[in-house]
């Protein structure tokens, strides 16, 4: 069990506005892990209105899959923070000591830690590695991924936000690939299946020149996606391995209303394939649609929010500090604006894969109305609000000050 202890900063004028219509949240990553809460107004702009303790511990700047002291994208992960779909409870990662929060949620948005319990997986080294988060509500049972393994993927029972262990471990590794990173898991929208991108085949290393020493997931190998199929308890079953359609696949997101279709962003061929997963769990991908990659690679392309009508997809460009978008017309995806918005400058002190001085974009989130698009930006210790335009450009309307690097995860309603 761990301790917990609780703060709590609120910002009384900004939770009272009659004009909010919504909370976005996203967590700190400190060493003291925060869940930091923004009262949203009906015009796209907020309010940072609590900042409650999340009971566990963060990397803070640390990035423990390279090892870099500081460094944006901890965990190279993708779901750190989610929301139940009846909108009772929020779930966080504190991939620092490897352990997940619960919280109520209340009325207004505002947060009540309800729950803090370690994953099971054991810390070694400076961080642990936990990092992304699934729920399934017809079992009640939330799903945690590790970038480290074996045992990448842990299972707690949700009882009134109470979190319990349940038995049992899950690998995304193979017989020959031993130390694979995956990314994010997500279930499809049925449940029946629950779906693992791989990253690397091995833990990232250094070269002797100083470059970095990559293997590139589903580059040669066709098994970069990972589908176990989920049973009546809520257990995994065996793994089936599968081509994530291109190489380095890091971001699944389904579209909106639907069962079988949906999205995968690839970092290493900084594009977007949309894939289909039938009854059986056989995926299918389209080709790659990629963005304008002059400026160096690989581009990391590794988050992407879709739009609540499904025709506009906004997808974060790690290596060049910007966001572009995609168009989905007659089922499939066109390039729409590259890059919607103009780039965001860092501190200068990071670089991306490519070599480039990135402010280190990850996470974001598209509000309901599907008006208005929030990106991170963590080397510039910023958060953008942008109002989504018909050609697929975002126009900035809001900016608010977060911490140095560490911030990840993004969710809202």
């Amino acid at each position: 069990m761990l301790a917990v202890t609780i703060s709590v900063w609120v910002n009384p004028v900004g939770a009272q506005s009659k004009n909010k219509t919504g909370s976005v949240y996203i967590q700190t990553n400190g060493i003291g892990n925060e869940i930091i809460r923004y009262a949203r107004e009906s015009n796209g702009k907020l309010t940072e209105a609590q900042r409650i303790s999340t009971g566990g511990a963060g990397s803070g700047t640390f990035k423990p899959i390279t090892g870099q002291e500081s460094a944006p994208n901890a965990f190279e992960g993708v779901g750190s923070i989610i929301i139940t779909p009846d909108r009772q409870y929020l779930f966080t990662t504190n991939g620092g000591d490897n352990s997940v929060s619960s919280f109520k949620i209340g009325a207004d948005g505002g947060l009540t830690l309800a729950d803090v319990q370690p994953t099971g997986q054991p810390v070694s080294g400076k961080s642990g590695t936990a990092k992304s988060l699934v729920y399934a509500p017809n079992t009640q049972t939330l799903y945690v991924c590790h970038s480290f393994g074996p045992d990448h993927i842990r299972m707690f029972s949700v009882n009134n936000g109470k979190l319990t262990t349940k038995k049992g471990s899950h690998t995304v590794n193979t017989e020959s690939k031993t130390d694979r990173i995956p990314t994010q898991i997500v279930l499809t929208p049925d449940g029946k299946y629950l779906m693992a991108d791989i990253l690397f085949d091995k833990r990232p290393g250094m070269k002797p020149d100083g470059t970095p020493d990559l293997a590139v997931a589903n580059m040669t190998d066709k098994d970069g996606l990972v589908i176990f199929p989920v049973k009546a308890d809520g257990s995994l079953g065996a793994p089936r391995f599968t081509d994530g359609g291109g190489g380095a696949p890091f971001v699944i997101a389904f579209l909106n209303g639907s069962r079988d279709t949906f999205i995968n962003g690839l970092a290493a061929e900084g594009g977007l394939v949309m894939g289909k997963i039938d009854a059986s769990g056989k995926v299918t991908n389209s080709p790659v649609v990629k963005i304008n990659q002059g400026k160096g690679m690989p581009t990391e392309l590794c988050w992407i929010s879709i739009t609540p009508d499904n025709k506009q997809v906004f997808a974060t460009i790690f290596g060049y500090s910007y966001v572009s978008s995609y168009k989905i017309e007659n089922g499939a995806l066109q390039i729409a604006k590259d890059p919607a918005a103009p780039a965001i400058p860092g501190d200068g002190n990071f670089k991306a894969l490519d070599m480039l001085v990135s402010s280190g974009p990850n996470d974001s989130w598209i509000s309901p109305d599907g008006k208005y698009y929030y990106q991170l930006y963590p080397n510039a210790s910023k958060m953008i609000a942008y109002k989504i335009e018909s050609g697929g450009g975002l126009k900035e309307i809001d900016t608010q000050k977060i911490p140095y690097n560490s911030p990840q995860g993004m969710v809202g309603f």
